[in-house]
């Protein structure tokens, strides 16, 4: 008879879900900063990607007090996202609503990010894994302020420019 899983499990899993994700993004942003039309949404793409580093420095840690070696393991929603950024590069290259439709892409990015981290964090907590609490709060944070961040920039300048009409 099958193990009967646990929240262990199920934690373990999710680790390892954004983990493979993490690492992917890691892949995609420059892609995207360089495909990127408004300076400020390439200075984001590049700052995330610095931050994404230590996300995955992170999660190692995380991988670490779980007593488990670090691993990805494929997820079909994240690979989905990021063609779906790939193909608003392809399909909109030098229009106006490229930007926009980059941003979109990126903030589907982060909005996946937050709901693992977020159910990860709950799940150490139930745990009793103080020290991954703190490493999953701190990335969790990081990418509440880049969605932010992006939502911004879109008021700002992507949006309206999207529009055909000037900023």
């Amino acid at each position: 008879m099958a193990k009967e899983k646990t929240l262990e499990d199920m934690f373990h899993d999710t680790l390892k879900d954004i983990y493979y994700a993490e690492r992917k993004i890691l892949k995609a942003l420059p892609k995207m900063a360089k495909g990127a039309q408004a300076p400020d949404l390439q200075a984001a793409f590049e700052k995330h990607r610095d931050e994404t580093e230590g996300h995955v420095e992170r999660l190692q840690e995380v991988f670490e007090i779980f007593g488990k070696r670090a691993q990805g393991k494929t997820c079909p929603a994240i690979d989905g996202i990021i063609e779906e950024g790939e193909e608003v590069l392809d399909e909109y290259k030098g229009t106006p609503a490229l930007d926009a439709g980059l941003l979109a892409a990126a903030q589907a990015v982060e909005h996946y990010e937050i709901t693992r981290y977020g159910t990860l964090k709950r799940w150490a907590e139930l745990l009793g894994m103080k020290d991954a609490v703190r490493l999953l709060d701190a990335t969790l944070a990081e990418e509440s302020k880049t969605d932010e961040a992006l939502t911004g920039i879109a008021d700002s300048v992507v949006n309206e420019k999207a529009l055909g009409k000037a900023a």
